[in-house]
Order: C-alpha cells, then sequence, then structure tokens
C-alpha cells in the first residue's frame, strides 16, 4: 500500500483527460468508492472514499445509498470529476433511478448536483477494483464500533404536558395554556373569545385548541391539566353533561381523544395551575408567572358551530396542465410529434402530490400549478384585495412565486392586470 501512494502522484500527473473508472459499494452502516484508471490489463488505484452513515443516512433504501456514495465521491473528488470523465461500474440500475421523470426529494437533489459532471454507467463485467471498495466499506465499520460501542435500549416515551384554565369576566371571556415539552421546555399561550362564553364553555375551548395544536405539532401523548373538577370527571366519564352545548363539547372532545396514541386529563389544585391561571385573567399580579412569549389569538366562533363551507373554484378541461398530467399518471403523449417532444421535456420539472400538480424549484419548495380559473382569483387578490398592490407586473409576478403558485404565463397575465387595471394607470 505504502508503494502504491508512492506512485500516485506520478500516476495522476500522467492521466490528463483519461477516462476513470469508479466502483462503489455499501453495507449496512457504511458506503466506500474506489476510483481507478485502466492501465491495458491492470487496474491502477487512484483515489479510495469511505463513510460511515448517520443514523439517518443508515435508513436510507440500498438504490439511495448507492447514489449517496457516487454524490459523496464527486464531492470529495471534485476535481477528478471535473478534469475526466467518469465510468461508474456497477450492476444495479442507478442511471434509470436517477433520470426517471417521477423522481422526487432526495433523489433529485443528487440527479442535478450529478448533473454538472460527465457520468457515464456501464455493467460491471469483472470485480477486480469492487473488491477494494467493497473491503473499505466492511472495515469503516468495524473502525467505527471499536470507536464507540453503542447499546439499544427501548425507548421510554414521555408524555408532553398541558395546563389549561378559562375565565368569564364582563369585559369577555378568555382561557390560558402552558404547554410543556418532555425537555422540560414552555410554550405560553392566550385566548381571546370574540364570542360570549360560560367558564366550562371556556374551559373546553381551551382544551379543544390546545389538543389542535397538539396533533399539528405531531405530539401522540398528551397529559393534560385542568382545575375545573366539572371538565375533568366529564371527560373522563365520572360526571354526566345535562346541557346541549356541554354535551356538545364533551363529544368533540372525546372523539379527538381517539387520535392521540396516550391521553390523560387529571384535575390540579388552582395554587398548581398559576401560570395558566394568570393567561386566562390576565390580573396585574399574576403576570410574574409568565414566560416571555405569550402568543394571542381570537376565535371568531364556537367549536360546536357549524362552520361554512367554500365551493372549491371549478377549472376549465383541458388547460395546459393537462397534457403534462396524462403523460405522468398514463403515460400518455399529444399525438402531434412537436408537441410530444415539448411535454417530455418538460415533465421531468413536474411531480405529483396527492392529485395535485407541483413545479419542483431549484431553490425553495415546490409550487403548486393552478389553471385559468385560479389565475384570475390569484391576480386579482394580489392586485386590488385586502393588501392590494397596484404596483409593477414584475412584483405582482414575484409575489405570486412567493406564495408558491406557478403557472408558464405569470409575466404575461400579470403586465395584462396591471394594463387594464385603473389604480395602477
Amino acid at each position: 500500500m505504502k508503494a502504491l501512494l508512492k506512485e500516485l502522484p506520478t500516476l495522476t500527473a500522467h492521466m490528463a483527460g483519461e477516462t476513470l473508472m469508479l466502483y462503489l459499494a455499501t453495507s449496512k452502516e457504511a458506503i466506500s468508492s474506489v476510483l481507478v484508471a485502466d492501465r491495458g490489463q491492470v487496474q491502477m488505484p487512484v483515489y479510495f472514499v469511505s463513510k460511515a452513515l448517520s443514523r439517518s443516512e443508515a435508513n436510507y433504501t440500498p438504490m439511495e445509498k448507492l447514489v449517496y456514495a457516487l454524490v459523496h465521491t464527486a464531492r470529495r473528488l471534485c476535481r477528478y470529476f471535473q478534469a475526466h470523465p467518469i465510468v461508474v461500474l456497477n450492476d444495479q440500475p442507478i442511471r434509470q433511478v436517477l433520470y426517471k421523470p417521477e423522481v422526487s426529494g432526495r433523489l433529485a437533489k443528487w440527479a442535478i448536483e450529478l448533473g454538472e459532471h460527465e457520468i457515464n454507467f456501464s455493467p460491471r463485467t469483472a470485480v477486480k477494483g469492487q473488491i477494494l471498495a467493497d473491503y473499505l466499506a466492511e472495515t469503516t465499520v468495524e473502525i467505527e464500533e471499536s470507536k464507540e460501542s453503542i447499546t439499544t435500549e427501548p425507548l421510554e416515551i414521555q408524555p408532553w404536558e398541558l395546563y389549561t384554565d378559562g375565565a368569564c369576566g364582563p369585559e369577555g371571556s378568555g382561557v390560558g395554556l402552558v404547554l410543556t415539552s418532555p425537555e422540560g421546555e414552555e410554550h405560553t399561550y392566550m385566548l381571546r373569545f370574540a364570542f360570549t362564553a360560560t367558564n366550562n364553555e371556556s374551559e373546553y375551548e381551551e382544551l379543544l385548541s390546545r389538543m389542535r395544536i397538539a396533533q399539528q405539532l405531531g405530539i401522540k401523548c398528551l397529559d393534560a391539566y385542568v382545575d375545573s373538577q366539572i371538565v375533568a370527571n366529564q371527560v373522563n366519564g365520572l360526571f354526566e353533561a345535562h346541557d346541549a352545548s356541554i354535551q356538545s363539547y364533551l363529544e368533540l372532545v372525546q372523539k379527538m381523544i381517539e387520535e392521540f396514541d396516550m391521553f390523560g386529563l387529571t384535575q390540579v389544585p388552582r395554587g398548581q395551575n398559576k401560570k395558566a391561571d394568570a393567561l386566562s385573567k390576565l390580573a396585574a399580579l399574576a403576570f410574574d408567572h409568565l414566560g416571555k412569549n405569550v402568543w394571542v389569538e381570537q376565535l371568531t366562533q364556537k367549536s360546536i358551530d357549524e362552520k361554512s363551507t367554500v365551493a372549491p373554484i371549478e377549472e376549465e378541461s383541458p388547460n395546459w396542465m393537462t397534457p403534462i398530467l396524462q403523460f405522468l399518471v398514463e403515460g400518455m403523449l399529444p399525438t402531434d410529434e412537436k408537441e410530444a417532444r415539448k411535454v417530455r421535456i418538460k415533465a421531468p420539472m413536474y411531480n405529483l402530490v396527492d392529485e395535485a400538480l407541483y413545479r419542483k424549484s431549484f431553490l425553495g419548495p415546490s409550487l403548486l400549478c393552478i389553471g385559468p380559473n385560479q389565475v384570475k382569483e390569484v391576480l386579482k387578490e394580489i392586485n386590488e384585495g385586502y393588501c392590494a398592490l397596484h404596483s409593477s407586473y414584475r412584483t405582482i409576478a414575484a409575489k405570486v412565486m412567493r406564495i408558491r403558485y406557478y403557472w408558464p404565463t405569470i409575466h404575461k397575465d400579470a403586465a395584462e392586470v396591471v394594463r387594464t387595471c385603473q389604480s395602477c394607470q
């Protein structure tokens, strides 16, 4: 090995512009690669690269690990990849996986990153350098294991703690809460009601609001604490609810409890609920118990009231998205050759998420594609709505992209809106 390392500078000096071959290997916890130069019947190693995978990287699929090995090698040996054509020798369909139209996520990012290099893929006909790559992948894991022995123990799931309290006064109703993570981080929150509510209704509104926030945060284990004996016992089934509105609240709470893996509701003395009590009453002396960040939200109607639904905007069919959707879903192409070629070129820039078409973005999140009817509403709201811009068409187009909408004629349609708007003249 020492003799080979002494020969590497001389070998590198004589291979300018030469095609190099790359062997990849993966294991459960490591990736490795060997870059070689073909010298007739002999393959001369140029560079070795290996990496122990982190816990998240170890969960990659075998194909993702192979692609990641190629990406990691291209990053480490950038000067070789920029100066030489690279031929990847492997028995897996890496090229087909990287460049298929529906590829997304990390594979799509890696495909873009590898696109700057001249990389070709060829079937592996002989092992040769593959033996070295496999050896590196095995020894890398052994080295990492010798550094630190990892013992896995069953993890005990710690629930979040929720303290709530409601209050009703002559100037209005409100509730406060303190949500504490298993690590001890506190989140304080306050709700003001724009409707009339009793103390018990305020307690239920607070409990329902916090359960919704917990679900949005992905919390599956929650211990809630309230100082209302009636609410705690009604939810736990010890008391019955006779009032119609309280019965509706109770049914809604029980329905939401089913969405948690573990949920508990306990009554605590008012002295142990000072922070939530201070939030609900907004008493001057109670602000000593508050944290630095207190968020205020206003509810306009009760949770048990029926909410009005807004009819979705119906799109004209067909529209500009129709050919792309047909190609991505059914593989159908237009009969015209020119149009079919355009669709094939454009299709890799789009993907489907929950039956909605999104355009991929290199520097930000994907953009939701919308049709002509929605385009009119979006442009009208941006230019003439509540936060009316009445600016240039370039500013309007940039605003459309920032709110994550896309259609091919954004600038043209924005210019037409500005031209026809009297306030913009």
